[in-house]
């Protein structure tokens, strides 16, 4: 996506009337919050990844956001993305192939959280169900909304974003702890090295903030890791398959 083009001529604008007008583009997401949320709570158990909307196809890491998601449906996580393309649309397309072999029997789905943008994010076609967002506040609140892991693939500045986000509230104790999973050494290792280096080195953080993510290229280790997490005592309740 292209930054927005600056005018050749500064623009003046108002401060009080620029805030009142967000004011008014903000006053639904209250309700898209209670939409998105109104997906999440149908499912037993449910698994958020992120990455690049624009890692194509013959991609090795959309090959494996696929694999991973198609695997962790079957086991009956609901996959939840952002419902582009890329490995966004990996996810999806994975959990969507599970879901088609039975997997949503057991709460096996795929779920797309779209947001609505001039140009580029368009909704992937292997959700099984969507919403669209016009905000990214909500949209960000709702898929972090206590999910069983977070999982990061190769990404831009939103997925950075979005790890930094929910690195944020599990540090702060905001929300439950859960894994956060990294995929890909070659891409997030320097950012380990920065983290340990610059964050921890300088006092920045506290010594085992840096043990709250963990980096790996093993999709079975991916697997593994999402279901190690017990914080929600009801997925010891086995859930009855549902009807045809």
């Amino acid at each position: 996506m292209q930054p927005k083009p600056n005018t050749e001529q500064p623009v003046c604008v108002p401060r009080d009337i620029a805030l009142q007008a967000a004011m008014i583009r903000l006053g639904n997401v209250d309700e898209e919050i209670q939409a998105g949320y109104n997906i999440i709570r149908k499912y037993h158990k449910t698994v958020t990844v992120f990455g690049s909307a624009r890692t194509t196809e013959d991609d090795p890491y959309y090959k494996l956001a696929e694999e991973i998601s198609q695997r962790l449906a079957g086991a009956g996580y609901a996959i939840v993305s952002g419902g582009g393309n890329g490995i966004m649309g990996a996810a999806n397309q994975g959990a969507h192939i599970a879901a088609q072999k039975g997997a949503s029997k057991v709460g096996g789905e795929s779920i797309g959280f779209n947001i609505k943008l001039p140009h580029e994010q368009t909704l992937n076609n292997y959700t099984t169900e969507h919403y669209e967002f016009a905000h990214f506040a909500p949209r960000k609140i709702v898929m972090t909304m206590y999910a069983d892991a977070y999982i990061y693939f190769p990404g831009g500045f939103g997925t950075l974003d979005e790890f930094s986000e929910i690195m944020t509230l599990i540090q702060t104790g905001k929300t439950l702890k859960s894994p956060i999973i990294l995929v890909g050494h070659d891409f997030w290792d320097d950012f380990d090295t920065f983290v340990k280096k610059q964050l921890l080195g300088r006092g920045l953080i506290s010594e085992g903030d840096e043990n709250l993510y963990t980096i790996t290229d093993d999709a079975s280790k991916v697997v593994e890791l999402v279901k190690s997490n017990t914080t929600y005592c009801d997925h010891k309740i086995a859930k009855a398959p549902l009807s045809e």
